[in-house]
């Protein structure tokens, strides 16, 4: 695991693609919600809770619940800009689960983002 962060900038042209489609979510998925707004703001750092939940198809303040926990266990870092939050997810970061602990989150998520590596 390397010990310094992956610099990485997040493009949002697949969260505008999905803008104007309403979350048809199914009865079960591979991944958790939490997974599921982890890609959203992947996707686009400057996107709006309200956003997250209508693409999630979850309330907004399970939205706002379950980004706070991922700012506290430090996969996203969250900057205040004028009236809006901008969200950095931090790819960086182990997983969670003991299973998976040795691999990287972007192991897993960097498929599911388009991903600019700055140099």
């Amino acid at each position: 695991m390397p010990s310094d962060p992956v610099p990485l900038r997040y493009p949002s042209a697949v969260a505008r693609q999905l803008a104007d489609r309403p979350a048809v979510v199914p009865s079960w998925t591979f991944l958790t919600n939490h997974a599921h707004v982890l890609v959203c703001v992947a996707q686009n750092p400057e996107v709006r809770l309200a956003e997250i939940a209508r693409l999630v198809g979850v309330g907004e303040r399970a939205v706002h619940s379950i980004v706070q926990d991922l700012v506290d266990a430090g996969y996203v870092e969250r900057t205040r800009n004028g009236r809006h939050n901008v969200y950095e997810v931090r790819l960086d970061q182990p997983l969670r689960h003991p299973l998976e602990a040795s691999h990287q989150i972007i192991e897993v998520f960097g498929p599911l983002t388009t991903i600019d590596r700055q140099p």
